[in-house]
């Protein structure tokens, strides 16, 4: 049953038994996250978004994205340390 439209299916069996289930699977935790201000000392024009700011500097990361695809900017603005992605 769908929580949005309340549609009603029945289930297909076929379609289950080829989901990946976690049994077996292990729990490694909470990946780590890496602080941008940690041994950074580079920062760059980038206007802060946190309302009471204005601030136009910020420190910032790059973080591999898992998979390794590509890479993602993490931001911290020297003013107040508010922290945010690239997006």
């Amino acid at each position: 049953m769908c929580r949005s439209c309340e549609n009603e299916e029945s289930r297909d069996s076929q379609a289950e038994a080829a989901m990946a289930i976690q049994d077996g699977q292990r729990d490694d935790g909470t990946p780590d996250v890496a602080d941008a201000t940690q041994d950074s000392t580079e920062t760059m024009q980038e206007p802060c978004p946190a309302d009471d700011c204005d601030s136009d500097q910020a420190y910032y990361e790059m973080m591999p994205k898992p998979g390794g695809s590509y890479e993602v900017r993490l931001f911290t603005c020297v003013e107040c340390g508010h922290k945010w992605r690239e997006s």
